[in-house]
């Protein structure tokens, strides 16, 4: 009896041992993904699902949350992939997708105009942004935390300055003006065989009529192009009339590209022949773009558009519209950053410290469309029926969204802050009102009334109601914080043992 007793406790533990050995791994090898894709947007791709055969349709209890992602554009210089809104229907007022561009330093997003009209949010590095503004090629230099606005139509190229750091860049992407033929449609100017530029579509006879050249240097133009949307412009890795422009002075680059967009270049001598192809290959590009543009620039100066264009805005160099012991916020609206009228679309960033949360609330006019940038909770959403439509956790990478109307809030974890950076669909100053705490709209409504619609004393009703001293970003108690994750755990655990017991205190007991 006893033998058999020991014979199935070693079976348990033999069972035991199995089970371990294969959950251990596979939270390594999850941890050790997170920890290489720190720009893994998304949890999983629509090109996964369609290879497993599982519907790209939102899960009901994470219905929110954008799990989904598609890559649209991706080269050893850099990719870009976009989080797709979902279809329409009367509780998306206004769809919006989200898209994440990385790339590599000194590099381009070439030219190009696309259908839908774009906000991007500098997460980390430097670029520098070039557009097309009242018939003005316009130049800025953008740094972390800056804001700015590409209208739909306009070309524009974008080029990472950085010699050894990445390019991270979050965009809202607003389809309302797009022709419907996926997330957005890209046009691209310049362009050969990978990516195709839009002059590819004509017959060489009428490029060569149009452009007074013969068919073969539109040939040679528009077969040359094959490293994709995004290339290095370094001569170590592709020696090619983007290098050459990117090596310019400042000064020098402007009046290149007001040259490329639209006027003839001052006539010199050449020196060598590697001077005079370069001096045709830009005669040539000149006369592209000009046909595309269809305007002239000023030849002299850097043109009204300089000066009279938008600007960027950054978002970190603002004071926080809310602040408290527990985080922070900041909302910009029409009247912040003018572009943002146009576009009809707000921009927040919130910050939440470990254990605390943005009180329950809803926003009357907008929709709001958030990313996770750092750290990681738990966002709750409300039916208006009263039952719970979304109670999940997030991470760093995830998007959500939340309708107009709905209750929501967001709770960090206990052992990390959490930051979170996102768009509304109104560019109006917007007035969120809060369920809970000391600015709370039941501290609003009169007692009598709001006493008799919980059935309760208006005496017991204030206590309840004024118990929270703390607005907009509350503190949390240890038991409602959001339990810790079992990496959360592994990291407090480890902390615990860098923590050194002083002698004395060893010898005195505890």
């Amino acid at each position: 009896m006893r033998s058999n007793y020991l014979l199935s406790l070693i079976t348990l533990l033999l069972a035991l041992l199995v089970v371990c050995h294969g959950v251990v791994p596979a939270t390594a090898r999850r941890q050790l993904e997170e920890e290489e894709g720190e720009w893994d947007w998304g949890r999983r791709s629509e090109d996964d699902d369609e290879k497993k055969g599982r519907s790209s349709g939102p899960q009901d209890k994470e219905l929110f949350l954008l799990q989904r992602s598609k890559q649209i554009v991706r080269t050893e210089a850099g990719e870009m992939r976009v989080v797709r809104s979902v279809g329409g229907g009367r509780i998306v007022d206004r769809p919006m997708h989200i898209g994440f561009i990385t790339m590599e330093p000194q590099t381009l997003y070439v030219p190009q105009y696309i259908d839908s009209s774009l906000i991007l949010f500098v997460r980390r590095g430097e670029a520098r942004i070039g557009s097309i503004y009242r018939d003005d090629l316009v130049e800025k230099k953008l740094k972390t935390g800056d804001i700015y606005h590409v209208s739909a139509g306009s070309t524009f190229y974008l080029e990472n300055t950085r010699e050894r750091q990445r390019l991270h860049i979050v965009c809202s992407i607003d389809p309302s003006e797009s022709l419907g033929l996926g997330s957005f449609q890209s046009f691209f100017i310049g362009g050969g065989t990978h990516p195709a530029s839009i002059l590819e579509g004509f017959n060489r006879e009428t490029l060569a009529n149009a452009f007074n050249v013969t068919k073969s240097e539109v040939g040679e133009i528009l077969n040359k192009q094959r490293g994709g949307p995004i290339v290095f412009v370094s001569d170590s890795h592709s020696p090619s009339l983007w290098a050459k422009f990117s090596q310019l002075k400042e000064q020098d680059r402007l009046q290149q590209l007001k040259r490329m967009a639209g006027f003839q270049p001052e006539p010199e001598a050449e020196e060598d022949e590697q001077e005079q192809e370069q001096e045709e290959i830009t005669w040539s590009w000149r006369k592209l773009l000009n046909s595309v543009f269809g305007t002239k620039i000023e030849k002299s100066g850097r043109g009204r558009a300089s000066s009279e264009s938008p600007d960027s805005y950054n978002i970190y160099d603002r004071s926080p519209d809310f602040q408290n012991n527990h985080g922070w916020s900041v909302a910009l609206d029409e009247s912040d950053y003018s572009p943002l009228k146009h576009s009809g679309i707000g921009v927040y960033l919130v910050n939440l410290t470990a254990g605390s949360m943005m009180a329950p609330h809803l926003n009357p006019t907008a929709t709001e469309y958030g990313i996770v940038l750092r750290g990681s909770g738990r966002i709750q959403i409300v039916y208006p029926n009263g039952t719970s439509a979304m109670n999940t956790k997030v991470k760093q990478g995830d998007v959500f969204w939340v309708p107009k109307y709905f209750a929501f809030c967001q709770m960090s974890s206990r052992t990390s802050p959490l930051e979170f950076f996102g768009f509304t669909t109104s560019a109006r100053k917007n007035r969120p009102q809060f369920l809970v705490g000391a600015n709370s709209i039941l501290r609003t409504l009169p007692n009598p009334e709001l006493a008799a619609a919980f059935n309760v004393s208006e005496h017991r009703l204030k206590r309840f109601t004024e118990a929270q001293s703390e607005a907009v970003i509350l503190p949390m108690a240890e038991e409602t914080a959001p339990p810790m994750t079992t990496e959360e755990k592994k990291v407090l655990k480890f902390d615990l043992k860098l923590v050194r017991v002083p002698k004395v205190i060893k010898r005195f007991g505890h």
